[in-house]
């Protein structure tokens, strides 16, 4: 997807990345806990000042972030979350596709864990063939294995 970039997030995207989260995440949010704005935005802020966040532009409009932590052998995805009015074009699926790509270069695993109750987010994984490794009651853990090198 030519029209898809990447770039690292500076300070001043702080609350961009927070309205994208609270666009695409609340209605899960609120099926399991309950959505209270102040906590999510203390939670907020200290995962922005800890986490190295990454701004998804799309036609050079930003239009939602992601969060990777990384071992020598797995990549973890923490958070990817789009703008509602830019899901279901691919974007997220060519986001995810980059990020297995570089984790098959290195041939470490791709892990996340996914909410039970976003059924769009599993099929997405499942789609870019993550499957299910472990289960909480909330949380589905998904792995994705390295392509062996050739």
């Amino acid at each position: 997807m030519e029209a898809l970039s990447i770039r690292k997030a500076r300070a001043s995207d702080s609350e961009f990345i927070f309205t994208v989260k609270k666009a695409a995440y609340r209605e899960y949010v609120e099926q399991v806990w309950g959505w209270d704005d102040n906590y999510q935005w203390e939670r907020h802020n200290k995962e922005f000042a800890s986490h190295d966040f990454h701004i998804i532009q799309f036609c050079e409009t930003d239009v939602g972030f992601f969060i990777t932590s990384s071992t020598s052998d797995t990549l973890k995805v923490n958070q990817i979350f789009i703008l509602p009015e830019y899901q279901g074009r691919g974007i997220g699926s060519a986001c995810m596709t980059r990020i297995i790509d570089n984790a098959n270069l290195e041939q470490r695993s791709v892990e996340l864990q996914v909410l039970k109750v976003n059924t769009r987010g599993i099929d997405l994984y499942e789609r870019l063939g993550f499957t299910i490794v472990g289960e909480d009651s909330i949380y589905f853990q998904m792995e994705k294995l390295p392509k062996l090198s050739e």
